[in-house]
């Protein structure tokens, strides 16, 4: 079943339980499918990796808004950004623990031959494409520029 098709379902079991935080979070999701299917130089299909990519999009935003509405202590705000997160991850495959990114990334850099941070680059491009889905870029650079840092 594809993402569009689950949102659907999920957009009706929303609606029938009137859950305002489920219904705004899907039809964001589904106006985002919907945007990237009809871009100029798409078929009108999205790809498996497309679609977690528009999710990870998704949730980041959210993310970084929610930061921000915390720092300015708009509550109110932040709990809608923090519900909207979780609805959204239920959709995006489950994420690596630090250890498991961690052999990964480890394993990556030896095959890269990659000895200092200078390095970071081959080692970045490598693990993006592996990881894709799996972390967020944000954690893997992080854990990318710890590895190096200790060779």
């Amino acid at each position: 079943m594809s993402l569009e098709q689950k949102i659907m379902t999920e957009l009706k079991a929303a609606m029938l339980a009137k859950n305002e935080a489920a219904l705004r979070s899907l039809r964001a999701v589904k106006a985002a499918i919907l945007l990237a299917k009809t871009s100029e130089g798409h078929s009108g299909d999205l790809k498996e990796e497309e679609e977690i990519k528009l999710l990870q999009k998704l949730v980041k935003q959210r993310k970084d808004s929610l930061e921000i509405f915390t720092q300015q202590k708009r509550d109110d705000l932040a709990q809608k950004e923090a519900e909207e997160i979780a609805i959204i991850e239920k959709f995006l495959p489950a994420q690596m623990s630090p250890e498991e990114l961690k052999a990964i990334i480890t394993a990556i850099v030896t095959e890269t031959g990659a000895s200092s941070p200078a390095d970071m680059g081959k080692v970045m491009g490598a693990a993006t494409k592996q990881l894709a889905g799996k972390a967020d870029g944000k954690t893997i650079s992080a854990m990318v520029k710890e590895i190096l840092a200790g060779k």
